[in-house]
C-alpha cells in the first residue's frame, strides 16, 4: 500500500470508491432514494473539482491494481474552530472490499500528520450518529467525542456527532 496525493488521472478511481463505499456505509441509514442520486457522474464532478480546490488536499491509497481508497482534509470547516489551530479530517473511503486491512488507519495516520505539519494542534471528523463501524474506527485511534452535534440533510434529516482528537 503506498498514499500519494490525487492527480487528474485519477478522478474515474476516486469517484467509483466514493460510490461503493459510500453505498455501502449508508444502506439503511440514508434514505434508498438519496443513495440512488449519488452518483458516478456526481462524485466525478466532486473529485475535479477536488484537484483545484486550495482548501482541501485528498491523499489517495493504492496497490498493483490501483486505487482502493482515499482521504480528504484541511482546516475545520466549523464556525465554532480555532482559526489556524484545528484540522478536520473531512472523509475517509476506502473500496468496501478493502475494508479492515489497514488502509482506513493509514490513510487517516496520514491526514494528522499533515494536518500538525501544518500548524494545526487538533484534528475534528464529523460521523454520522448511527454509523457504529465508523464511529469505533474512529475510537480506536484515540478520536473522542466533543459534545458537538448538528443535522445534516442526506434525503432526511440525520444527526451528525464531531469527534475531536490532539495531533
Amino acid at each position: 500500500m503506498r498514499t500519494r496525493y490525487i492527480a487528474a488521472d485519477d478522478v474515474a478511481s476516486v469517484a467509483q470508491v466514493h460510490l461503493d463505499s459510500w453505498n455501502t456505509a449508508y444502506r439503511g441509514l440514508v434514505p434508498d432514494e438519496f443513495l440512488a442520486v449519488f452518483t458516478f457522474e456526481k462524485r466525478k464532478d466532486l473529485a475535479i473539482r477536488a484537484l483545484d480546490d486550495d482548501a482541501q488536499d485528498t491523499v489517495v491509497i493504492e496497490d498493483d491494481e490501483g486505487i482502493f481508497g482515499f482521504v480528504v482534509f484541511g482546516a475545520s470547516r466549523d464556525g465554532d474552530a480555532e482559526a489556524g489551530a484545528v484540522g478536520e479530517i473531512w472523509g475517509i473511503y476506502i473500496d468496501p472490499g478493502d475494508w479492515r486491512k489497514g488502509a482506513g488507519r493509514m490513510l487517516a495516520q496520514y491526514a494528522q500528520s499533515a494536518l500538525r505539519e501544518r500548524g494545526f494542534t487538533a484534528a475534528t471528523l464529523w460521523v454520522l450518529e448511527g454509523n457504529s463501524d465508523a464511529r469505533e474506527f474512529y475510537e480506536k485511534l484515540g478520536f473522542r467525542l466533543d459534545g458537538a452535534r448538528k443535522t445534516v440533510e442526506l434525503g432526511s434529516p440525520l444527526d451528525a456527532v464531531r469527534y475531536r482528537k490532539r495531533i
